[in-house]
């Protein structure tokens, strides 16, 4: 369940990533070197998100699971 719910924030660094590497081939000289190191961050950030939900999920240690049982 974490897993799918990792799949949310990991969505928006992606296009947060994608929307500066599209503005910073606007620009010229450092401000596009920066950019470009920018969106390459927000990408890994994003397979770090995805990563740390799947591995939550497979070590069984998923707060949402524990919380569903509680509920349920």
């Amino acid at each position: 369940m974490c897993f799918f719910f990792s799949l949310l924030p990991a969505t928006f660094w992606l296009v947060i990533g994608y929307l500066v590497l599209y503005l910073s081939t606007r620009f010229d000289g450092p401000a596009k070197t920066f950019g470009r190191g920018l969106a390459i961050w927000t990408f890994i950030i994003s397979g770090f998100i995805v990563l740390a939900g799947a591995y939550v999920t497979t070590i069984g240690s998923c707060p949402i699971d524990a919380w569903m049982s509680c509920v349920g």
